[in-house]
């Protein structure tokens, strides 16, 4: 068995990862206004982020935070379809650091 190395931790490599999984104009707001109102339906979120054009971006937004284990959705067998978009335990953890975004975009802005 052959045993991999564990890379180096080079400095600021955790902010690298943090941001990555952040990245997208839009995954900040919508963790944002999960932690808010706890669970979203897909048509909340749509109304709350009114600036983004397309469903096909908030989907891909929501994917990706779903695919990094800060969002998970439940899906009712219902017609038509009733999905719930809702944070993870790893996604509440965020908690502190979109409070200080907003913080300090509240002072800059």
């Amino acid at each position: 068995m052959v045993k991999m190395k564990r890379k180096e931790n080079i400095e600021g490599c955790s902010v690298e990862c943090t941001l990555n999984v952040l990245c997208g104009k839009w995954k900040g707001i919508i963790i944002f206004h999960l932690l808010k109102y706890g669970i979203l339906r897909f048509s909340e979120l749509q109304k709350l982020l009114k600036n983004i054009v397309t469903q096909r971006m908030l989907t891909m937004q929501l994917r990706d935070l779903e695919k990094e284990g800060i969002v998970s959705r439940h899906i009712y067998p219902t017609v038509p379809p009733k999905v719930e978009y809702f944070l993870t335990d790893k996604g509440k953890s965020l908690a502190v650091i979109i409070q200080g975004l907003n913080d300090w975009g509240s002072d800059y802005c």
